[in-house]
């Protein structure tokens, strides 16, 4: 466990700007119903989700759509490529197993030449959490002023999508938000406390396992054949260990800033479910409108879900300066965290 509490660091960080972006292509639950057997109501029952987005091959990737949301970002910051010294790419979802997103979205960026630091980050969908720490920390020490931190996902090209798959397959959509995290200007301002964690214990209840360093052959027909490039998960299991985890990581964040539930404005939590997203909130008694949820037209973007949420929730208004929000993650690994943030 890692818990950082900087109230009285002489150096605090602060959200400057953010962006988002989604491909155009809008995937319904109707579209879905057409490649494999599912409906409409089935998927909403079990997710909320009505929609989400996918990449038309080609076209858009992981690193070149995490471009395109950090350049909303840097502008709403007040800076450019030019003056980002560091980059925390998070994604499940890389162009290569090697190298890492973080050095193509330099090159996306035009800036490969400037020879600044990029870290990849894989911690799936704690991953901006994670992401979002590290460069926390990095500009609390004064190693850095301009930190470009980034979640992208392109889930739809490695679903199954037929009736073996579709419990999965349903859930996930492509997306990428980013965020500029600089030393923040104003007394109280920043982000307060993040606090990370991981179980390994059942690491396969949600995984892909097919490709591994540890077979003497990594791409193997019969493993195509069984399927085992796909994701597995037990959703019953990561059900009940989200909506468990994710409460206690916040409680932690509120104990370590000696703040309450109540002085919360919004919790913008990871977008994996709407049921877990509305079993959080009953267990806080929030009221709806301060929970933001995005699930229904996004899907489950994974890394990508908490700054496409939190940044379209800013654009609505529903973020405003002084705001108290709190953004709670897990996923696959486990791993799982929180973080409060005073905008």
């Amino acid at each position: 466990m890692i818990s950082h509490t900087p109230e009285n660091d002489p150096i605090r960080s602060k959200i400057a700007g953010m962006g988002f972006y989604v491909p155009p292509t809008v995937v319904t639950n109707n579209d879905l119903s057409q490649r494999m057997n599912t409906t409409h109501e089935w998927i909403v029952e079990r997710t909320g989700i009505l929609e989400r987005h996918h990449i038309v091959a080609g076209e858009d990737t992981t690193a070149g759509m995490a471009a395109k949301a950090a350049r909303i970002a840097m502008e709403r910051a007040g800076t450019t490529a030019d003056e980002i010294d560091f980059i925390v790419f998070a994604t499940l979802s890389p162009e290569y197993c090697f190298p890492g997103s973080g050095v193509l979205l330099q090159r996306e960026l035009g800036i490969g030449h400037r020879g600044i630091g990029a870290l990849d980050v894989r911690n799936q969908c704690s991953g901006f959490l994670y992401a979002l720490s590290v460069a926390d920390n990095f500009i609390k020490a004064g190693a850095y002023r301009n930190i470009l931190v980034i979640g992208a996902e392109v889930h739809s090209t490695g679903l199954d999508f037929s009736d073996a798959g579709r419990h999965i397959a349903v859930i996930f959509g492509d997306g990428a938000g980013a965020a500029v995290l600089q030393p923040a200007t104003r007394e109280g301002q920043g982000i307060l406390t993040t606090n990370l964690h991981a179980d390994g214990e059942y690491a396969e209840k949600l995984a892909v396992v097919g490709m591994s360093s540890s077979y003497p052959d990594r791409l193997s027909q019969e493993r195509i054949e069984r399927g085992e490039y796909f994701p597995i998960m037990e959703g019953q299991y990561v059900f009940k260990l989200a909506t468990t985890r994710m409460p206690e990581s916040i409680r932690e964040a509120l104990a370590a800033t000696n703040l309450t539930i109540e002085d919360v404005d919004l919790l913008v939590p990871h977008q994996a479910n709407l049921r877990i997203s509305e079993a959080i909130r009953r267990s806080f008694g929030l009221p709806e409108e301060k929970v933001y949820n995005n699930i229904m037209y996004y899907g489950n973007t994974t890394a990508a879900s908490i700054p496409i949420a939190l940044c379209e929730a800013w654009e609505k208004g529903l973020v405003k300066e002084g705001d108290l929000v709190c953004l709670t993650a897990f996923g696959s690994g486990f791993t799982w965290g929180s973080a409060l943030i005073r905008w």
